[in-house]
């Protein structure tokens, strides 16, 4: 019926925003593995999703914009995430302290640039509001596995 239609576009049409933008993987280990075979660092937000205040102004002024969905394709995104009131698998939750404990993570938000290895390249602390990706994304620095090259001279 037509109804339905309009129904189920509507729900098509609600739904494009979740479909769109980078894939966020929640395991680092996992991660690790998709960075070494695409041969990219990885970018690890430790966030607290539903009661860090800071980590979703991040989320909502950073990570959704146009800008990081470009500055995400030379990067594996990993989102570990602390939450306080939704339930969390209790593997997920054991995993995410072990990484937090591992790269010394106190406080929310910290975005953390590594290699596939787990070496830390460059880290990011915190988040002032209403600052944005261009004044953001800078902290995070070019991926250092990806140094400039410098063209050679033809030979005469």
């Amino acid at each position: 019926t037509k109804h339905t239609l309009a129904a189920f576009v509507a729900l098509m049409i609600a739904a494009l925003p979740a479909l769109a933008g980078p894939k966020w993987y929640t395991d680092l280990d996992e991660a690790k593995a998709v960075a070494a075979k695409e041969n990219k660092p990885l970018l690890v937000d430790f966030t607290g999703s539903d009661w860090c205040g800071y980590c979703i102004k991040l989320h909502k002024e950073v990570f959704d914009t146009p800008e990081f969905e470009k500055f995400a394709k030379d990067y594996v995104l990993v989102e570990l995430d602390f939450p306080k009131r939704q339930e969390q698998p209790a593997a997920e939750k054991a995993k995410n302290q072990a990484a937090q404990k591992k790269y010394g993570v106190n406080g929310f938000p910290t975005v953390i640039i590594m290699n596939t290895s787990g070496k830390v390249l460059n880290r990011a602390e915190g988040y002032s509001p209403d600052s944005g990706p261009s004044a953001y994304l800078p902290q995070l620095g070019a991926p250092a596995a990806k140094k400039p090259r410098t063209a050679t001279p033809p030979k005469k």
